[in-house]
């Protein structure tokens, strides 16, 4: 959990050191920490309570393009995670690079990394561990079978990894911004 102190001093470009982060496991195909695909908003919100609270939510979350996002308890700073649904399901989540929770995959650190750094080691993941690598029409590189596309995200004068993770139902084409299920907003560049 973030320290509270660290919560306090949070500012719009501010990147939240990595020991102050939450931890999250992602599980391909599953979800990432307490998230899990299929869990109806309330659900999402019940699981993410200890350490996110809702800030906003779009369109109803019985219809196809219904998202919410988080931000960390105690701040009211831009959102830490955007969660989006499809019939009032968990379908997507995509964590903030500068105050999100990292997510870990087998080890591997997706949020808040250099993004060459973190394409060559998810390179050399996706190659030993035989899954697919894909690349979005923006260059960001990602894997249907994992279901994950690792955005950009500005972070002032930088930019750091944005992790999207999506359920088996989007991960078809999820790296096609034309093509695949992720919302058009998850494509446009994220300002903060």
């Amino acid at each position: 959990m973030i320290k509270t102190e660290a919560v306090r001093k949070l500012g719009v470009w501010t990147v939240v050191d990595e020991a102050d982060r939450v931890q999250w496991e992602m599980l391909a195909g599953e979800g990432v920490g307490p998230l899990r695909f299929g869990m109806s908003h309330d659900e999402a919100a019940a699981s993410v309570a200890d350490v996110l609270s809702p800030v906003s939510t779009r369109g109803g979350y019985g219809s196809p393009a219904a998202s919410s996002e988080f931000s960390l308890v105690g701040t009211s700073v831009a959102p830490a995670v955007t969660t989006y649904y499809e019939a009032g399901s968990l379908a997507c989540v995509a964590v903030n690079a500068l105050r999100g929770p990292q997510i870990t995959l087998d080890g591997l650190r997706l949020v808040g990394r250099v993004p060459s750094i973190l394409e060559d080691a998810f390179t050399e993941y996706t190659s030993t561990n035989g899954h697919d690598l894909r690349y979005s029409q923006h260059a960001d590189p990602g894997s249907e079978t994992l279901g994950v596309v690792l955005r950009a995200q500005r972070a002032g004068d930088v930019v750091l990894s944005r992790p999207v993770l999506v359920a088996p139902i989007w991960a078809e084409r999820c790296c096609d911004v034309t093509e695949g299920c992720i919302p058009t907003e998850e494509w446009r560049d994220r300002v903060w």
